[in-house]
């Protein structure tokens, strides 16, 4: 069976390093899994007013959480916490209230900066949201990676086997998790 693993990234920058790292992640050799990336640039505001009559943008985001087998979602730090577009996107999956989307969802979060503890406070301060939403989270290995220059090679894949190899770790450790859940 293919899983089917949809990744959000945090940031919608053009250059967004996180969105590298994704498109890194998606190019590893991972057996019997497909990636898809859930967007989140069309998003508006969100607000209770748009409750009774879900926008196009909200009601995509809420199918593609919900036909996913799990939820990656790699995130760049803001000022020790998440961006605002992604929670944005995160307040759009959980509402009305009684539709949350995450619920029971199996998630692993990641991400990268150019810092030495690439994300870990934002990871952490998301992976508190996450819990409240009644996720099933991926706990190790954690995914705080530095991003430099050599990180990537020309084709967008990870450049130094140890980087691969640890990234790899943290994908096969969310499949294993989606299987025991799914199960």
């Amino acid at each position: 069976m293919t899983l089917r693993i949809g990744y959000i990234v945090g940031s919608i920058a053009s250059g967004s390093i996180n969105r590298k790292l994704a498109e890194a992640i998606t190019k590893l050799p991972v057996e019997d899994v497909e990636f898809f990336e859930i967007p989140i640039n069309e998003l508006p505001l969100y607000s209770y007013d748009f409750d009774a009559d879900y926008p196009a943008a909200g009601k995509e985001l809420k199918a593609g959480i919900e036909g996913a087998d799990g939820i990656l979602f790699v995130t760049p730090e803001y000022n020790r916490s998440i961006p605002g577009v992604l929670k944005n996107a995160i307040d759009w999956a959980s509402r009305p209230w009684g539709t949350n989307s995450f619920n029971q969802k199996v998630v692993a979060v990641v991400g990268t900066s150019p810092g030495a503890i690439g994300t870990a406070a934002g990871q952490q301060h998301l992976k508190s949201i996450l819990a409240f939403l009644n996720t099933i989270q991926l706990g190790q290995p954690e995914g705080y990676i530095q991003f430099t220059p050599e990180l990537l090679n020309e084709s967008g894949e990870f450049a130094n086997d140890g980087t691969k190899q640890f990234v790899s770790s943290i994908i096969e450790a969310f499949v294993a998790l989606i299987h025991k859940v799914n199960d």
